[in-house]
């Protein structure tokens, strides 16, 4: 077992809005490497999201992120030999991290034409409670209220 835990490395706040939301969010968006092409998605996306909604774009990202992000979820634990869903709080870090990937996920299975499209009505439809990502929280929550029984579980 390791000794001490590995140093967080902080990131780079992002160059337009100098936000580290906006580092981190587009480095889950970025594919082999390419940064300079997430950004460009990125920003794309929060222009038109700005042009469909009148409102800012980068306003209604923090709000959809703060919309997909979970509070609780289910963890498996094994005891004497059944496996149970056992609801836990979701720490801050993950919360972070689910709801980042689930937004970037839901908006890749869309059908749209560019990513910038499909990530920029992603971004509407949960900034209003609905859409893929936002279902995904709800599911993840009512998971976690079916499993109350099993709380008495936890380690």
């Amino acid at each position: 077992m390791r000794k001490s835990k590995p140093k967080k490395i902080a990131l780079a706040p992002d160059p337009k809005y100098n936000d580290v939301m906006v580092s981190r969010f587009v480095n889950n968006l970025m594919w082999q490497g390419k940064k300079s092409t997430a950004f460009n998605i990125f920003y794309d996306a929060l222009e038109k999201v700005a042009k469909t909604t009148g409102e800012d774009g980068y306003e209604i990202w923090r709000k959809a992120l703060s919309n997909v992000t979970p509070a609780v979820e289910v963890r498996s634990r094994r005891i004497g030999g059944a496996t149970f869903q056992i609801p836990a709080e979701v720490r801050a870090d993950r919360k972070i991290s689910l709801s980042i990937k689930w937004l970037i996920r839901y908006s890749r299975e869309r059908n749209g034409r560019s990513m910038a499209d499909k990530l920029a009505n992603e971004i509407v439809s949960a900034s209003k409670g609905e859409g893929g990502a936002y279902k995904k929280k709800e599911d993840t929550h009512r998971m976690a209220e079916a499993n109350k029984a099993f709380a008495h579980f936890r380690a």
